[in-house]
């Protein structure tokens, strides 16, 4: 476990996960379609999600990409999912991106949850910027950012494009280990 805060705990994923993301996916995939369609394609089965969760931790111990769950402590429901991705070891340089189930939407847990990850990123790992890279009308995780310190720095054109739509500009924001 990285992190426990009003009762969820942030862990690395681990072969035991993948039946929870699967039922994360599959309940949440009109939220979650536009993006993070990789990852719901991935985890339509449990079969699928299975091969997903292999892969997410082979990533992790190469320290290529970290998957972490959100879960409540007692039930250990998942609530969410937190990547640290696009990693550049040469410029100590990650990039978040999460999702959280609609049932715990609202609720500042993965706000709470990015500021754990984001001292453990620059105390644990080694990494001295973090970005949050997102759509303007994305309010929520606009708010996730700029609650945890992260700045905008400039806008992404045409950095992203959702599965059968238009490339959307994207807004980056970052934080900088002090």
């Amino acid at each position: 476990m990285i992190a426990a805060f009003n009762g969820f705990e942030i862990s690395p994923i681990h072969g035991g996960d993948a039946w929870k993301i699967c039922n994360l996916m599959i309940a949440n995939e009109d939220r979650f379609k536009c993006y993070f369609p990789k990852t719901l394609e991935q985890n339509l089965t449990p079969t699928l999600s299975q091969l997903f969760v292999e892969k997410k931790v082979k990533q992790y111990e190469k320290k290529e990409e970290f998957l972490y769950t959100l879960k409540h402590s007692e039930t250990r429901v998942l609530a969410g999912l937190i990547y640290i991705k696009e990693l550049d070891w040469d410029k100590k340089q990650g990039e978040f991106a999460f999702c959280i189930g609609y049932t715990f939407k609202g609720k500042g847990l993965i706000s709470d949850a990015i500021k754990a990850l984001s001292a453990y990123a620059f105390n644990d790992l080694g990494l001295e910027i973090l970005q949050i890279i997102v759509n303007k009308d994305n309010i929520g995780s606009i708010k996730v950012a700029t609650k945890n310190g992260f700045v905008w720095q400039k806008t992404l054109d045409k950095a992203y494009t959702p599965p059968s739509e238009l490339s959307l500009n994207m807004e980056l924001y970052e934080l900088y280990k002090s």
